[in-house]
């Protein structure tokens, strides 16, 4: 009798073929799947360097609706996030991102930007960190970590941070002022005076200015003046004013008058165009300022 659990050679044949065709279809599948992931990505690229976040995170989204697991993609929509100033959620792209790859520091270099951004003090110092921890050889160019540390109330941490800042780069009013201001808030302003860094090579307009104001040798209006000088281009203008806004606001604070520390942090943060870091530090100070009594 025979058995009807025994195969013939015709149902052998048609199930190794029905088979066969089931993995070649797949295989198909994920190779087209592959192919387009890659071209995304690619394009997804192109659109950010081009100026086009908003089809960057639209790409790396389907991205990641193929491959949720796809790291490369929330880097990269992070860093379109950032673009389009949606700080919270280039957060969160950095969080997925970072879950499945730990060891990519530019992505908590950029993390801690993010957070610093939207006044996450702690997170961002603590990314900054992670950072340093990944390229140690990077730790003395690092003065975000000096601002960070300020605005989180560690002011001796954050002189630590421009002391060693010093050592890479000498000519830098910025670094001389927030050093200043830590030395300040930490033991006052005559011991902050009698701190300061030197500094000489400095030749953006108004920074020599600027240390002159904090050594004490210059008036806040001689820094106003530099600014203006020379009738620069529109651009230039603005640019230099922005600059002597936020270091006449800082200056202000660190000497107490809160009302006209507030009116030029102030004018630093809505006045100019700032599309830059500094111009971040104005925007998240006048934050600060905002959530203080009778801000």
């Amino acid at each position: 009798m025979k058995s009807l659990f025994a195969p013939t050679w015709k149902r052998y044949a048609l199930f190794h073929s029905i088979l066969f065709l089931a993995t070649f279809s797949v295989a198909v599948t994920r190779a087209a799947e592959t192919v387009d992931t890659a071209a995304l990505f690619r394009s997804a690229e192109d659109a950010l360097k081009g100026g086009k976040p908003t089809e960057a995170i639209a790409l790396a989204a389907r991205i990641l609706t193929i491959n949720p697991r796809d790291y490369r993609a929330c880097f990269l929509r992070a860093r379109a996030y950032e673009e389009t100033r949606d700080y919270a959620k280039a957060v969160a792209d950095y969080d997925a991102g970072l879950k499945l790859s730990t060891n990519a520091p530019i992505a908590y270099q950029r993390r801690g930007e993010a957070h610093f951004r939207l006044g996450h003090f702690k997170e961002s110092i603590a990314d900054f960190d992670r950072f340093i921890e990944l390229m140690p050889a990077q730790a003395p160019q690092h003065w975000q970590r000096g601002i960070a540390l300020y605005y989180a109330g560690r002011y001796e941490d954050g002189r630590k941070q421009f002391e060693l800042h010093q050592t890479v780069n000498t000519r830098d009013v910025e670094n001389a002022v927030w050093h200043f201001l830590c030395v300040a808030r930490a033991s006052g302003a005559e011991k902050a005076r009698a701190a300061l860094i030197p500094i000489d090579g400095d030749v953006r307009v108004p920074m020599a200015q600027v240390h002159a104001l904090f050594a004490g040798k210059a008036k806040p209006e001689d820094v106003l003046a530099a600014a203006k000088a020379g009738e620069p281009p529109p651009d230039r203008l603005d640019n230099q004013l922005f600059y002597a806004h936020l270091y006449l606001g800082l200056y202000f604070e660190a000497m107490g008058d809160a009302r006209l520390a507030r009116e030029h942090i102030f004018k630093a943060a809505t006045g100019f165009k700032a599309d830059h870091y500094m111009g971040d530090v104005a925007r998240v100070h006048a934050q600060v300022l905002r959530k203080q009594p009778g801000g």
